[in-house]
């Protein structure tokens, strides 16, 4: 299966609105909030920027998000190590974590199923 490109940059924060605003003032325009400290922000035609707030007891992480066109289309005995299917996420797509030969873990992020 082929990725499409990057989907969007993914980042936990310890102050999602401090966070917003850093980000804001590089360019981005915030296309939504959510009522439990998280947005997602847009600078221009390239992926998306998706923030959440975690507890000060969790590290800040960050996370790229590869596209692909299909989560059915991926074929069993690629090659790559899937560590967790292809799951619906709650906002609307479908998600899976894979891991790199030099063992960082990537998602991939397909549309929703019909």
């Amino acid at each position: 299966m082929a990725t499409e490109g990057i989907e969007a940059v993914y980042l936990t924060t310890h102050n999602w609105g401090r966070a917003a605003k850093f980000f804001q003032s590089l360019g981005y325009r915030l296309d939504f909030e959510t009522d439990h400290a998280s947005g997602q922000l847009r600078n221009g035609d390239g992926p998306y920027l998706f923030i959440a707030e975690v507890p000060e007891s969790e590290q800040p992480q960050t996370r790229i998000v590869l596209k692909v066109p299909d989560a059915d289309a991926f074929p069993a005995g690629s090659g790559v190590e899937v560590l967790a299917p292809f799951e619906d996420t709650h906002y609307g797509t479908r998600e899976t974590t894979v891991r790199d030969p030099d063992g960082r873990e990537w998602t991939l992020q397909a549309p929703a199923a019909r």
